[in-house]
């Protein structure tokens, strides 16, 4: 396994790889330093951005389009699912089918998997767990309500709602 660090117009972003696919995703953490330390430890070697594989490279470039605002698709992608349970998988490949601009609930999803409507906890721990941010959007699943609720990624909830506003999604006020 691998990973690197490339810039973006949020910050440094980081992604490992291995053979199977995509191993992790990292939005940008407070520091570089945070960044590398949380990869390295699950990722293996840092190699610099210009030698990772075409496909990650070509990953990277997509990451820093939608980042720009020129947004992006990532379900194509070559993700090692081997890393996460069939349940977590089937709620990343739903959540996956969330748009850009568009917002999902955790009861939605759980209902959309013939789950009962007390599911909806299991699909947020998934979530919460969720290796590959931004790639597997689970920044597009919100409350039932519409409210921003937790977001384990770097920044929290203010990073969920910037991803959201960015992909023009419809955010609510109190």
């Amino acid at each position: 396994m691998a990973f690197a660090l490339f810039p973006t117009a949020f910050g440094t972003c980081g992604i490992a790889w291995n053979e199977r696919g995509l191993s992790r995703f990292h939005l940008p953490e407070e520091t570089e330093g945070l960044a590398v330390e949380r990869l390295a430890c699950c990722a293996g070697e840092r190699v610099p951005e210009e030698e990772a594989p075409a496909w990650v490279r070509g990953a990277i470039a997509r990451v820093q389009r939608h980042l720009r605002g020129e947004l992006q698709d990532f379900s194509d992608l070559k993700i090692d699912w081997s890393l996460v349970s069939e349940f977590q998988k089937a709620v990343y490949l739903r959540a996956q089918a969330i748009r850009a601009g568009l917002e999902g609930s955790y009861g939605e999803i759980a209902r959309e998997l013939a789950l009962g409507p007390e599911s909806a906890r299991a699909v947020g721990a998934a979530l919460a767990a969720n290796p590959w941010p931004l790639i597997v959007p689970c920044h597009r699943v919100v409350s039932a309500s519409g409210k921003m609720t937790g977001f384990s990624g770097p920044g929290g909830v203010r990073t969920k709602t910037r991803l959201l506003a960015l992909e023009g999604a419809e955010l609510l006020s109190e």
